[in-house]
């Protein structure tokens, strides 16, 4: 599967700038707001250290990493619920992401104007989340007053239970808490699936810091401005990733050699986006499988809980109807034989039936019976 991630934010809090970074798609960057005027679309490859040593030991023909893909959406002001300052394609364009990455801008500059004239981080992230909110709102009380019609002209036993959650989600929205904090058991209803809601989605703030303030806050201290979005974030129950877009793009542009002599200046928190990612991850609760051949090895996502012939499903539709069974290793244990023929040789590959549950750096054969 592929991770569709949304950068979101106000005007130039860095968005299209960490897009760049991140995807090397080259949208336009500029001084003034809404240099974006709709969406740009790119993919992230993910930093993988375990699938560069599974390549090194089984030297396939060609390795595959996962990818994120990664979407620059044009910047929201006051009222975009409303449909101003490009809001109505704004919310169009969040409802189909997996992930809100909210950039936030923490850095001051004269050379950047901000929409509000001021760097304030939670009252620019405040603003977007209020206009989710209303967003959210409005969908709510469309799809309730929808019911209630439908109720009346007769499906009253099918639309009452959708009348129930919908003025339920709408006092929970009203009292200023996003739906992404219902009960569990809420959200997993088929109803407030087909709401759509966009605070139902998991989202991540990422603070956009300068150069040296984000070497400070990967050192666990930073500027104010960063430390109030991140108590701002740990409040809103969301995790918090500095960056430097600045710093980003300088990394991309640097050669092997470059960045070999800037890690070894400035040690581990060189720049923001390999942890970016694994935040990613974790939030959505993804865990990463691997499928090696003498032709290639792959990274594969899926979300944590996934049974292996769901996976093997993932790989090709015919590998999971015709399930037999899944040879598995660990990382670690691949690492330990230093290749397959000894991993085999010492037992370390194991056979699993369809229900098994893929766990993270498993290293997966599919045994299959094709079509006929």
């Amino acid at each position: 599967m592929t991770v569709s991630t949304g950068l979101v934010g106000l005007p130039n809090a860095g968005k299209s700038t960490l897009f760049n970074a991140l995807t090397a798609a080259g949208a336009e960057v500029g001084l003034y707001p809404f240099t974006t005027v709709g969406r740009n679309v790119g993919t992230l490859v993910v930093p993988d250290e375990r699938l560069a040593t599974i390549a090194a030991i089984t030297r396939p023909a060609a390795v595959t990493p996962a990818l994120l893909e990664v979407v620059d959406i044009a910047g929201l002001v006051r009222g975009a619920h409303r449909g101003e300052g490009l809001g109505n394609q704004f919310l169009g364009h969040i409802r189909e992401v997996d992930l809100i990455l909210h950039v936030v801008r923490c850095f001051a500059s004269d050379r950047v104007a901000h929409v509000y004239g001021s760097v304030d981080p939670v009252r620019d992230a405040e603003t977007l989340e209020l206009e989710l909110a209303l967003a959210d709102l409005e969908t709510v009380e469309r799809r309730l007053e929808r019911a209630r019609r439908r109720a009346k002209a007769g499906g009253a036993g099918e639309e009452a239970e959708v009348v129930a959650l919908a003025e339920m989600v709408r006092d929970w929205l009203g009292s200023g808490r996003p739906a992404r904090r219902l009960p569990p058991e809420i959200r997993a209803s088929a109803a407030f699936g087909e709401l759509f809601l966009l605070t139902a989605k998991p989202q991540i703030y990422v603070g956009n810091l300068s150069d040296s303030e984000f070497q400070a806050a990967a050192a666990g201290t930073g500027p104010g401005a960063w430390l109030e979005l991140k108590s701002h974030a740990e409040a809103a129950g969301c995790p918090a990733v500095p960056v430097s877009a600045a710093v980003e793009a300088d990394w991309v542009a640097m050669s092997d050699d470059e960045k070999v002599l800037w890690e070894s200046e400035l040690g581990a928190a060189i720049h923001g986006g390999p942890a970016l990612v694994r935040t990613a991850y974790q939030h959505l609760d993804l865990v990463t499988f691997y499928t090696v051949n003498e032709n290639e090895a792959r990274a594969r996502t899926v979300p944590a809980g996934t049974t292996v012939a769901a996976a093997a499903g993932k790989i090709h539709t015919d590998m999971e109807r015709g399930f037999i069974r899944a040879e598995v290793i660990p990382f670690p244990d691949l690492c330990r034989a230093g290749s397959l023929v000894a991993a085999r040789q010492k037992g370390l590959i194991r056979t699993e039936g369809r229900d098994y549950r893929v766990a993270d750096g498993d290293i997966i054969y599919v045994r299959f019976a094709p079509p006929t």
